[in-house]
This record gives C-alpha cells, structure tokens and sequence, in this order.
C-alpha cells in the first residue's frame, strides 16, 4: 500500500504520511504519570483525535488504556441515567476487547445493568481495583453531549474518585483525558428546563495542559522527509516546511492539506521535488475551496456579530488589541481557532484564515458598494513584464471614491473603508498573487498590505489621516518598512475624514524612497 496525505479522520502510520509528535507524546506522558487529569481542546481539525489515538498506542505496552468517543452516541443517551451509565460500560468493553481481551471479559463479567452513576463509579472501583496494570481513561468528543447536568453529574463523579484516591479511599482511572473544542472546565451547562445557563463544572482538579500541539518547522520536515525517502526524491525539506509554517502557524489540517494538494492535485501523475511556488500555489487552491472547517469559521463568525466585529478590527483595522484569556470574546475567538496570542497582542491564527475571513468579509461588502466592477477590470493594471501598474489601480480606487461615494456615506466610509479598498484589489490579483495583511503597531493604525504578485512584490500602507505630524512619523517607518523588503517605491491609501477634504494625488521622496500617495 503505497501512503498518502491525509485530511479526513485519525491518521494511520501504516497509510499515512505523519508529522514525528514523539517530543509531544513524551510531553503527555510526564502528565500521565504524574498521575493529572486534564482536558486537550483545540479547534476543529487540530489533529486531537490522531493525538489521542497515538498517545493510547504509546502507552499500551505500560498501561492499560481504555479510548472511548462520545461522537455519534446521540443526545438521548444524556436524557437517562441508567441507559448513560450502561452505555459508558459498553464503549469501555469494546476498547478493550481490542487491546486487551482477558481485561475486557474482566469487565463484562462484573457488570450487570446498573442503575445510576453511584453504581457506575462502584464498577470502576472494582475493575480497576483488580485490573493487572494501572488505567487510563481517555475520552474523545466529550463536548459533544455535554450540555446537560447529567454530564455534569459524570465528571463530578469522576472528580470524587480521583479526590478519595488521593486520600487512600478509592480505586479509580490513574489519568484521565477529555478531549473537545471546548474546555470542560468552563462550559456552559444547562441546569434547569427553562433554559438558565451559567458556568459550573465540577472539573477544577484538571491539571493544565500546555502541549503546543501545532507543527513547528522542524516537525513538519520528518513528514516531507518520510514522502523524500518513499518516493525517492529530493528537494529542500527545510525551506518547504518553513514555507508551510509561514502560511499555516503550524496547524495540523492546513499542513496536511497543503502536502496532499502538491502531491494529489499538481504532481498526481510524476512526483517531482516540489519548490516554494508550488506551496504557493497549494495555498490558493486552499483559499478557493468549500470545507468543514472554514465552513464552521464563517457559522462562528455569523452567529457571533461580536466576534465579527473584533476581527474586523483586527484584521482590516490593524487595530493593536491586548490578549486577554479571560475576554469572554477572545477566549471563543480562541476556542474556534480564530485567534492567537502574537508578540504583538491578540492575531489572526494563521494566513491562510486571513484569506478565508478577509474574503468572507468581501462578499459581505459587495452587496453595499456602488458599480466597483466598472474601475478595477484586471486587464487594466497589468504591466507588459507581468507585474501590476499599483499606482494606476490607486488612481482608479480614489476616482471610485469620489464618483461612487457622496457625504452622505460619511458613517459607512469610516467604518469600511479599508474593506473596500481590499475589496477593489482583490479581482485584480486574484488567481496570481496574494495579498497579505501586516499590522504596523503604531498611534495610525496602520495596516500594510503586501502584494505578491508572479515575482514582483509591493507594499501599499493604509492608514487614516491623523493630522501632519502622525503622517510624517508614518512616512518614516513606511521607509523602514521598505527597507526590510529591499523595495525602493512604496504606496499610500489615506482615508481623509475632515469635511473639507479632497481627492488627490501626490508623490514624494523620502529617505530616497519613491512614495506614491491617494487621499480619498
């Protein structure tokens, strides 16, 4: 059987091409025997469920390992107590049978129906009582069903045990794992019939899990070298993961994602060293694709105008927002995979989420702009060397401006105004190039847009006009900017909201750069 990429369900040592997570299981284990129960949430297709089947293979030879889900149990298994407790034995019986089936019988055979979670825990006394090694509990999708107070009841009946052994009085699981989105310590649980929420979770003895489980350069390369050696080939393993991470962060699907495009879509018929361009081109293909999860990206933030509105802030505004845990807004932010905390404060979790949200936020847009199609038709703005005419394409976007926006839509300029300028380019490099967003931490609020477009890169500053002073401040650190990128000419958007404003153009020499200006 010849292996693959994988994106869809646990993945397969024997099938799959994998990222080596040894130094995270190693990581898991110490937590393991230090004897800590803990929670592992992390986004959607965050790798949790190939994590949790490794760390149950990795420690089988020491412990005795029962790996259960709650995925497709269904809600009515919640509503009752005795069928929830029957149910429990049941999925404990058949992880075993597969593992260990001397164990396995052990269970069954002390186990009658039982009536409620007091004789669940009795069972569990028993079994591990008597079993050969110590147990570890491992639960997948535990927030699947998990908004109930017999849930509720479960782990608070998880949590006694594990305080009467501490004290010498009981026998329980020796470590227990939930895994889900969302921490268990801190769901919302519903109480009474009437719908009345609040947070209250018995789960206050979870230990901390602090296990980067994102891929780092270094990981995502023992995958690419485990293609190099099967497919006999060889290309630059350490350049191409640095690549990967620079559009990924490092999480797990998107990587994933991005090898099996090269390998299945633009070298399915010859497999050839791949180079940073197909990386690149891997990556566009993802922005243009329907899946499940920037499907759920987009629900989140639709259902949420709140969260939508911090990362427009973030995103389009280049608005610099401290990380707080404890924001009710950022932590679900985080909870979905949609934020991280950056050097700089709170961020978007990687590019290639940029794009999905940045283009989410375009379609939305389009439904309130005024004839744009008619001032950004591509084939108007490309260079006869392939490049882009960026000072046309401003021209344009300012005459759009002044043609399509009068006073009267001074409200809706100020807030969307930087959306729009996104959403006039985008048409024109799309299929091409890419557009990266660079938050300028500075009082302006500068957002640096990065185009790359075939092999011509160029930076295009937005930011509001703040008076004199600001703008020559920004003039300054838009040269340093250019600096770093080796680019002499660089590009100004500014947003001019004073009444007596105009539409005009400028061009100045700063620090022997070339700076072409719009004021719109």
């Amino acid at each position: 059987m010849k292996k693959r990429f994988n994106t869809t369900g646990v993945c397969v040592s024997r099938k799959h091409y994998m990222v080596d997570i040894s130094s995270k299981l190693k990581e898991i284990e110490k937590l393991i025997e230090n004897e800590f129960y803990f929670t592992i949430n992390r986004p959607r297709q965050y790798g949790k469920t190939t994590t949790l089947n490794a760390i149950a293979n990795y420690l089988r030879e020491k412990y005795l390992v029962i790996d259960i889900s709650f995925e497709g149990i269904g809600d009515s298994v919640f509503e009752e107590e005795k069928i929830f407790c029957n149910k429990f034995l049941k999925l404990m019986i058949n992880s075993l049978r597969f593992s260990d089936k001397k164990e396995s019988d052990k269970l069954f055979n002390i186990t009658e129906e039982i009536n409620d979670i007091a004789e669940l825990s009795e069972v569990i006394t028993s079994f591990v009582g008597n079993a050969e090694k110590d147990v570890i509990l491992i639960i997948d999708e535990v927030d699947k069903s998990s908004n109930n107070q017999l849930f509720l009841s479960f782990i608070g009946m998880l949590r006694n045990k594990y305080l009467s052994r501490e004290m010498g009085k009981d026998y329980t699981f020796k470590s227990v794992i939930l895994a889900g989105v969302y921490d268990v310590k801190t769901l919302k649980l519903k109480l009474r019939p009437e719908q009345e929420t609040k947070y209250n979770s018995p789960w206050n003895i979870a230990a901390d899990f602090n296990v980067d489980m994102s891929f780092s350069p270094a990981e995502i390369s023992t995958m690419l070298k485990e293609y190099c050696d099967e497919n006999n080939i060889s290309m630059d393993i350490k350049e191409l993961s640095e690549e990967i991470y620079f559009f990924t962060e490092g999480y797990p699907f998107l990587v994933s994602r991005i090898c099996q495009i090269i390998d299945e879509r633009i070298y399915e018929l010859d497999k050839k060293p791949w180079s940073i361009w197909d990386v690149q081109k891997s990556v566009k293909m993802i922005n243009e694709e329907v899946n499940t999860l920037f499907e759920s990206i987009v629900k989140n933030l639709e259902n949420n105008n709140e969260l939508y509105e911090l990362t427009r802030r973030i995103l389009i505004d280049g608005e610099q927002i401290v990380f707080n845990p404890l924001d009710p807004i950022i932590s679900i932010g985080v909870t979905y995979g949609i934020f991280k905390k950056g050097k700089d404060g709170l961020e978007i979790s990687n590019k290639i989420f940029e794009e999905i949200i940045y283009n989410y936020m375009i379609s939305k847009i389009r439904t309130c702009t005024k004839n744009m199609s008619l001032y950004n038709i591509k084939n108007n703005f490309i260079e006869p060397n392939g490049g882009l005419n960026v000072e046309k394409i401003l021209q344009r976007f300012m005459q759009f401006m002044k043609e399509q926006y009068s006073s009267k839509d001074q409200e809706f300029i100020e807030h969307h105004g930087r959306l729009l300028f996104l959403a006039f380019i985008k048409p024109i490099i799309n299929g091409v190039g890419f557009d990266f967003k660079e938050v300028q931490i500075s009082e302006e609020k500068r957002l640096d847009v990065v185009i790359t477009y075939n092999n011509f890169k160029y930076i295009i500053e937005m930011k509001i006009w703040r008076g004199q002073k600001y703008h020559e401040d920004g003039l300054n650190q838009l040269c340093d900017y250019l600096d770093i990128n080796s680019l002499d000419k660089g590009y100004l958007v500014i947003f001019n909201f004073n009444k007596n404003k105009e539409f005009k153009e400028d061009r100045i020499k700063v620090q022997g750069k070339d700076i072409f200006t719009v004021y719109v």
